[in-house]
């Protein structure tokens, strides 16, 4: 099964992700969208972030989710690649996320992603399916 395929957007960037479960899909949103930021193969898994969100839907929780990750990433300069959802729920979600800090000399950046939109934005339970678009 693929993880996420990438969506045609006039000027912005969006995926498409699946998974076994929802939370899979959650997961593969996070991994394509880290895909797109940079080239993860380089990328160690040598240190990790605990995030909870709570939010009022699944949609919020999806839109949260991927720009919590984000300010890691702006704030940290943390490069995620691996995704463990503990716990996902219609209003919340726990996640232990692994990665490292950019390091210019081996990782090589591709896309600037500025946030995940509420544009398009798709939470599909019945075929553990999501969909978002980046503004980049």
């Amino acid at each position: 099964m693929k993880k996420y395929e990438l969506i045609e957007h006039t000027a912005d960037m969006g995926l498409a992700a699946y998974g076994k479960d929802l939370a899979g899909a959650f997961a593969n949103a996070a991994y394509g969208m880290f895909s797109i930021i940079a080239d993860l193969n380089a990328v160690k898994e040598v240190e990790s972030r605990r995030i909870r969100i709570k939010e009022d839907d699944a949609e919020s929780l999806l839109f949260e989710w991927l720009n919590s990750l984000l300010y890691y990433f702006d704030v940290e300069t943390l490069l995620f690649k691996k995704f463990d959802i503990v716990e996902l729920g219609d209003d919340h979600l726990e996640a232990v996320c692994y990665g490292e800090k950019y390091d210019a000399s081996r990782h090589h950046l591709k896309t600037g992603i500025k946030s995940a939109t509420y544009h398009m934005l798709e939470v599909d339970k019945a075929k553990n399916r999501v969909q978002v678009i980046f503004d980049v």
